[in-house]
């Protein structure tokens, strides 16, 4: 067998205790008693062993186990990497109905950013193990351990994916492993989330599967919220991953009429003590006959080649289209023309990428006076195409779906774009950018949009609609829908709730509507 670069012991189990303990070489290994919980004994071995990567195998996997991969996969020690051979997970598919983030449509064919963690396969250091101030429960099932686990410390620090390249690429076996009940869900909804969400999911049963929960909220009742003494700050993270090469950095900057603070961001990246190569900034000015405004960009003397384009055609997703196509480089900084950031900023901002082994950075950005509440680096849901570095390898072939021109999630669309790539996005607290929500330019105009004119106004707005349809399950758009409706309900003043559910109706319909039609165009 080819030599492993990492040590592991493997946990060899039949769905409820474990059957074998191997090393790396599939080799058993003695002094642990068998038969035991799958989470007693990784309790027992986390107390044994330091900084150790614990593997766990459904026997019938054991044959797929793609052993040569794990060096590769768990490169550095806060990672929570697991693989469902199955289309459904542990938790049952309503859990959408409570969940609003976009891990839970996991795509199966690459390495998936999710808190939807499987007792089929996968992984974790025992030091991860260690720095959980709180006791593990050894009397929940395995797959409900690791649910809880990374739904409750993914925000926290812990990296968590689905991967398929645990397995070989030519397995083709299915574990049918027991599914989470109904009352499990209530409880794990209960112990992770804010209290009100156990009766919004008993909502969502009776208005869309016409179903009573009253004993499931009772039962939840009895379990409290699940606290998270998690600190990932005193795991030593060092990613054996290379992602550094030549560290060179091409800066895309869309602008219209704010040619003092583009002036600014230019001055900024003047000063960095890493220098970008390329500046590709893609000025906008639909009145008739324009022309450039940005004359310093060339009467003034660069330390960077400077790419302008100049364009009469206004929106924020074409301008940086055109700017992705020129991109040289081997980093992207996908900037906005309004924006501040101190002289290290890239130079730190390759120390975070070097350390974790990663591809997109998203950056804290923050309004002048806005202070700053989250202080861990962690996985996101979040991009910011005017506030993330990205792998320029990763932009090949995607692109900001012009469906999003002039409306909301554009931003969201291209993060997801990239997410089923296989690559995940990454938020640095300690990195800041100031926003400074510069006032429009003088030429900038009000953008009307086709719905407008309808009488009935379409409710969410058509882009958000198309967003969630995109990257939400069927349950996650069902619980989203009930919600708007409460809270639109709420603003009306209760005053007639059968004629304003009519009337809500009627507003998702245009929604609908109007999604299908700019998705079309």
């Amino acid at each position: 067998m080819k030599l492993l670069q990492i040590s592991m012991i493997i946990l060899v189990h039949n769905g409820k205790t474990v059957t074998s303990v191997l090393n790396e070489v599939l080799q058993p290994i003695a002094g642990f008693e068998l038969n035991n919980s799958i989470v007693k004994l990784l309790k027992i071995i986390a107390k044994k062993e330091t900084n150790r990567l614990v593997v766990w195998c459904h026997d019938r996997l054991l044959d797929s186990l793609n052993i040569e991969a794990f060096s590769s996969i768990f490169h550095h020690e806060s990672l929570l990497v697991s693989f469902n051979t199955n289309t459904d997970h542990y938790l049952p598919k309503q859990i959408g109905y409570i969940e609003r983030s976009f891990f839970l449509k996991v795509n199966k064919k690459v390495c998936y950013p999710t808190w939807l963690m499987s007792s089929h396969v996968g992984g974790i250091n025992t030091t991860i193990l260690n720095d959980i101030n709180v006791p593990l429960n050894n009397n929940v099932p395995f797959d409900y351990f690791l649910n809880s686990l990374a739904k409750n410390n993914m925000v926290e620090g812990l990296f968590c994916y689905s991967e398929p390249k645990l397995l070989k690429a030519n397995h083709e076996l299915k574990i049918n492993t027991p599914k989470a009940s109904k009352q499990m869900l209530f409880k794990f909804v209960k112990q992770h989330y804010k209290w009100v969400w156990v009766f919004l999911l008993a909502w969502n049963y009776a208005v869309f599967e016409r179903k009573i929960s009253v004993y499931n909220i009772i039962i939840s009742l009895f379990y409290k919220r699940l606290n998270s003494n998690f600190n990932l700050e005193k795991v030593a993270v060092n990613s054996s991953k290379n992602v550094l090469q030549e560290k060179s950095i091409d800066v895309i900057i869309p602008t219209i009429g704010r040619k003092k603070h583009l002036y600014n961001v230019l001055k900024d990246l003047a000063h960095q003590t890493h220098l970008p190569k390329n500046v590709i900034i893609v000025e906008q000015n639909p009145k008739p006959n324009s022309i450039s405004e940005l004359e310093y960009l060339n009467s003034e003397v660069w330390p960077f080649n400077i790419k302008h384009e100049f364009t009469q055609q206004p929106g924020v997703c074409n301008a940086r289209n055109i700017a992705l196509l020129k991109i040289e480089s081997e980093w992207a900084f996908l900037a906005d023309d309004d924006i501040r950031f101190n002289t290290t900023f890239f130079e730190e901002s390759f120390n975070d990428i070097k350390t974790y082994g990663i591809k997109i950075l998203n950056y804290l950005c923050l309004q002048p006076e806005q202070e700053q509440t989250y202080f861990k680096i962690h996985q996101t849901t979040v991009f910011g195409s005017g506030s993330s570095l990205v792998k320029s390898e990763l932009l090949e072939n995607i692109k900001f779906n012009m469906a999003y021109e002039f409306g909301f999630g554009e931003d969201s669309d291209f993060g997801m774009q990239l997410r089923n790539k296989g690559e995940d996005v990454i938020f640095t607290p300690n990195l800041k950018i100031t926003h400074l929500k510069a006032p429009f330019g003088g030429y900038r105009t009000k953008v009307k949009h086709l719905w407008e004119e309808e009488e009935v106004q379409p409710k969410p707005s058509p882009t958000v609609q198309l967003l969630y349809q995109t990257y939400f399950t069927k349950q996650q758009m069902l619980g989203y829908k009930l919600l708007l409706f409460l809270r639109q309900l709420k603003g009306s003043g209760l005053k007639n709730p059968v004629a304003y559910a009519k009337y809500f109706k009627k507003q998702w319909q245009q929604s609908v509507l109007w999604c299908q039609k700019i998705k079309k165009e």
